[in-house]
């Protein structure tokens, strides 16, 4: 298993590497850079003239080639754990995203745990009732989680919160908590706030993997060896978490792999709408202005989830298949 672990963890390193090179580039392809940018915002105030924008060039190292920017970055983030300047914030991208980040694996880690309590149960329960009333009832509502954008949701779940319960809505805490210490009242006030945006951003998920969990058991049900043990008296409920269910988990579990990056990216637009302090909004406007620095390294971060993602996916699978870590 320790042979596993490190050929698993050797893969990334180079993955990584060509990751942040991959980064780097796409945020370089658009035409301009952030002074273009900023020159087009202050275009109704006479614009940025050419000495400034040339001294801003030279203070930021935009006049330099694109390797040369992408060392120098890289070197920072390598050696000192900095990864640059944010060129509209004019602060250290270090201290506008640790506030955040927490935030948003804090987030992605509880809708992560929401979608498996919810796909879990319900998927097996699909398979096993197959086409009883239940399992069309989970069918409808994983179409409907499909199908429903999951900003609409959240502006609908908005809606329903302050026009019926009269909760506040927006942030993750009640306006009178925003910047008070941490007491009782105001993690209690969080837990009020911070389940809209779990269920938000995992209705998709969670629809995606009852669908997924019910084809996988239903494949397994019918086999020869699940005939075998029902043929020797083993009750039902045994049989099938002990055989089906396990082998049925391989392609449920590899699936964190794309949902955590998933969860980290796919809430900006939600975190846009519902005001979350994560590194979405962050990330959009960085996108906007095009502060690379900023923006490569909030598109690293997740790029680097995606690996970690599926290193935890490959050691589950390893711990639950050992057929997997012998080969």
């Amino acid at each position: 298993m320790l042979g596993f672990l490190y050929r698993r963890i050797l893969y990334m390193i180079p993955t990584v590497f060509l990751v942040s090179i991959v980064t780097f580039i796409i945020i370089q392809l658009p035409p301009g850079d952030y002074l273009d940018t900023l020159a087009a915002e202050l275009s109704d105030q006479g614009g940025l003239d050419e000495g400034t924008a040339q001294a801003l060039r030279d203070q930021y190292g935009l006049g330099q080639p694109i390797y040369v920017q992408y060392y120098k970055w890289m070197k920072g983030i390598l050696l000192h754990g900095n990864f640059g300047l944010s060129f509209e914030k004019n602060v250290p991208v270090n201290d506008l995203i640790w506030d955040r980040l927490g935030w948003t694996f804090g987030i992605s880690i509880l809708t992560l745990l929401f979608i498996w309590i919810v796909a879990l149960p319900i998927g097996v329960y699909s398979a096993v009732r197959k086409y009883s009333f239940g399992d069309y009832a989970a069918t409808f509502l994983g179409f409907v989680g499909l199908a429903i954008p999951n900003f609409l949701l959240a502006l609908v779940m908005m809606y329903i919160a302050f026009k019926y319960f009269g909760q506040s809505v927006g942030g993750l805490v009640s306006p009178q908590y925003l910047d008070a210490p941490w007491t009782w009242d105001k993690f209690v006030d969080l837990l009020k706030h911070i389940w809209m945006p779990i269920v938000v951003v995992g209705t998709s998920g969670a629809a995606a993997l009852i669908r997924i969990m019910r084809a996988n058991l239903l494949d397994e049900l019918y086999r020869p060896y699940v005939t075998t043990a029902r043929a020797k008296g083993m009750s039902e409920f045994q049989l099938l978490l002990r055989y089906p269910l396990r082998v049925a988990l391989n392609p449920f579990v590899s699936t964190i792999g794309w949902i955590l990056p998933t969860l980290v990216s796919g809430e900006i637009i939600v975190a846009v709408v519902m005001n979350l302090p994560t590194t979405g909004p962050l990330l959009l406007r960085a996108l906007l202005v095009q502060d690379m620095y900023l923006a490569g390294s909030l598109i690293l971060i997740v790029s680097l989830l995606t690996v970690l993602g599926t290193l935890i996916s490959d050691l589950l699978l390893a711990w639950i298949d050992p057929r997997i870590r012998y080969q």
